[in-house]
């Protein structure tokens, strides 16, 4: 069975023998190993782990036991979770030699109770720095759209995975926009969920005040699975909530098809357009914060061995390192001003939608996006539009713009924390509406 068919058709089929673990897993090897090298979005295959793993969910099947909805469903993690036996390398050629890891992070435990089957690690910016996947160690994740382009980041192999069709979910990280931007740019769906609501156990980490870890899909409805089965609790159904376009900010330096796009949906839909203020400050004080936390974390490695990082990465480590502790208070006392606007506005709307990325995904040759008129260099920028979501730990939902036969794009559907369940109603109120869905 093909990832095309999704998750609960692939689940069932399994649970009911109709298929087995064991020959959906060598499809999905089989995948990887005809489409990864034109993407190179894998890292590392866990192959005869992931047989074992097939073999015992055909087992249970043959006893009569319910493996659970993810019944011998393959899967992906980007490559900063801890898979027991193997380093955790955090997408960091130094880490390559790393002690392996004890035990297996919560989340892919979760995942495992209920008959998932890890196959890959997978392709990021090196310790998650950054929002294009170019890896000075394993190299490039190409978008699977066009070969020429960047697949987006840090979650870019997570996010390649899924749209070249090798594996049906993923899991990546969020810190500033690492599961949205590459969602979008890929064209498939990812949750940034409420900061802190899923298990972080086993994650290396970038930025405690904003890392969340989160799925990546290619249907809404398989998304929705996968993020309850690692928040351990089943979604609610709730009704279409009131919805807002964010102005301001939010349609300053977007491609005009998407501006377009972005006044078309409002039009139809009867929809306000609210701001936000100061949003700048908030990305600006997100930037430093990250800066801030990276650089700290990074210190001591920096300064017995500066040279084996990845230059892109070093430079902004160091910057970071030396910022002075008054700035990070600072910004921690906006974040806390700009969060009660943030709820104010949600309160009247309780879902806000805006642009995942300003443009589709930028050319290998010439990584940039365009700010103010200016270029600006992708790796850093492509965030803009999720950074001060992240800032102040908000829910989002990457969903993919329907655009036929044109480069993908993403919006970003922003609910209150605790309110993912109005995400997805909403996803679901915009699919039926022909708005968003992945091609």
């Amino acid at each position: 069975m093909t990832p095309e068919q999704g998750i609960h058709s692939i689940a069932d089929a399994v649970r009911t023998g109709r298929t087995t673990a064991r020959q959906v897993t060598e499809d999905a090897l089989a995948r990887i190993a005809a489409r990864d090298p034109a993407i190179n979005a894998v890292t590392r295959i866990v192959q005869d782990r992931a047989l074992a793993e097939a073999t015992a969910v055909d087992a249970q099947v043959a006893a009569g036991i319910d493996p659970g909805p993810l019944a011998g469903v393959p899967y992906g993690v980007k490559d900063l979770f801890d898979v027991a036996g193997l380093p955790n390398t955090a997408g960091a050629g130094m880490r390559r030699d790393a002690p392996p890891a004890a035990r297996d992070a919560m989340a892919i435990n979760r995942l495992h109770a209920v008959g998932a089957v890890l196959v890959a690690t997978l392709n990021m910016d090196e310790y998650a720095y950054g929002f294009a996947t170019v890896n000075a160690t394993w190299g490039t994740t190409r978008n699977p759209h066009d070969p020429d382009r960047l697949a987006g980041g840090s979650s870019g192999g997570s996010a390649a995975a899924v749209a070249a069709g090798m594996l049906p979910f993923t899991l990546g990280s969020d810190t500033n926009g690492s599961i949205r931007v590459p969602a979008s740019l890929c064209g498939v769906y990812g949750l940034k969920p409420t900061h802190g609501s899923l298990p972080m156990d086993g994650v290396f980490p970038f930025v405690d005040s904003f890392d969340d870890i989160g799925p990546i899909a290619a249907t809404l409805e398989d998304l929705a699975l996968v993020q309850s089965v690692l928040a351990d609790a089943p979604f609610p159904d709730v009704a279409p909530p009131d919805l807002a376009l964010l102005g301001g900010w939010f349609m300053a330096d977007i491609v005009p098809e998407l501006h377009d796009a972005l006044q078309t949906i409002a039009e139809n839909l009867g929809l306000p357009t609210v701001e936000l203020p100061k949003v700048a400050a908030a990305r600006s004080a997100a930037f430093l914060m990250t800066a801030a936390e990276g650089g700290a974390r990074h210190l001591p490695q920096l300064r017995r061995n500066a040279l084996a990082f990845d230059p892109a990465t070093r430079d902004r480590l160091i910057a970071g390192a030396a910022l002075p502790a008054a700035a990070w208070f600072d910004t921690m006392r906006f974040r806390e001003r700009f969060l009660s606007q943030c709820l104010a506005l949600l309160a009247r709307y309780p879902v806000l939608i805006a642009p995942a990325t300003g443009c589709p995904a930028p050319t290998i040759a010439d990584p940039v996006v365009t700010l103010d008129g200016q270029p600006s260099p992708a790796r850093a920028s492509l965030g803009r539009y999720t950074q001060p979501i992240s800032f102040v730990g908000l829910p989002a939902l990457a969903v993919p713009l329907r655009r036929t036969g044109r480069l993908p794009i993403g919006l970003q559907l922003i609910a209150a924390p605790g309110n993912e369940a109005l995400l997805f109603a909403a996803a679901r109120s915009l699919e039926a509406a022909g708005i968003v869905g992945a091609k």
